[in-house]
């Protein structure tokens, strides 16, 4: 199964395995689904987003935003973001890659790829996922990489092993940014799931086809929910 279907499937799995206990669109309400606007989204004038994508292969692309009153969210964090840090943006990213959400997944892409060779390097663990700082060059359970991070972004390369084609184009690629930032004036939080997926090698001759089927995409969306509410609880008192 190629690998961008392989992580389709498990993804639908994820969802439905939460969707089974009944609470998931309860649980999920808040979560705003959105398209990028090719044309003004800062994300595609990216020079990872011109690199990879050099052919100007079609896109989906969407986001995730939930937002969270200040006085919600871990003092410690709210403190360290008025200073310019990057907690805040450390801590969602924490509770992306080692809550539940992702749980189904990682276990799935350990079983297959882990090892003590190529892949030793690679964040797996739990514990190891809720307290990296996921700085430039890091690497999750061989299917993602960290390309850039700033105090409120990190910006994160998917799709495949990041041991495949570092510096080039892959069959199936994409982007994936965390974003926290803060209003202090209007006391929240806004965090967001950005999603830019597309075939980065060789030119794609039908422009017109979707790049995935409808139903992917609505499970790809359900499962970005699902890691933005699992992402909450790191953030959260």
């Amino acid at each position: 199964m190629p690998t961008s279907l392989r992580s389709k499937v498990l993804q639908s799995i994820a969802v439905s395995t939460f969707t089974s206990i009944g609470a998931f669109f309860v649980w999920t309400k808040h979560c705003k689904v959105e398209y990028l606007q090719p044309t003004s989204d800062p994300l595609f004038a990216n020079q990872w987003y011109k690199k990879l994508n050099a052919n100007a292969n079609p896109t989906l692309h969407d986001e995730i935003i939930r937002r969270q009153p200040l006085f919600k969210l871990k003092p410690e964090l709210v403190e360290d973001a008025h200073k310019g840090g990057s907690k805040l943006v450390e801590g969602f990213s924490q509770g992306v890659w080692g809550g539940p959400g992702y749980t189904i997944q990682r276990l799935y892409l350990q079983n297959k790829y882990r090892n003590d060779t190529t892949t030793a390097h690679q964040l797996w663990d739990r514990p190891q996922l809720l307290s990296s700082t996921y700085d430039k060059g890091t690497e999750i359970t061989d299917h993602f990489v960290v390309l850039e991070k700033s105090p409120t972004s990190i910006l994160i390369r998917c799709g495949d092993s990041p041991l495949k084609s570092p510096d080039g184009q892959r069959p199936s690629d994409g982007l994936f940014e965390i974003t926290a930032t803060t209003d202090f004036e209007r006391g929240f939080a806004e965090f967001r799931l950005k999603s830019i997926f597309f075939q980065g090698e060789g030119q794609v001759e039908d422009k017109s086809k979707p790049v995935m089927p409808a139903h992917m995409v609505w499970a790809h969306q359900q499962y970005a929910k699902l890691w933005m509410e699992s992402a909450m609880s790191r953030v959260k008192q």
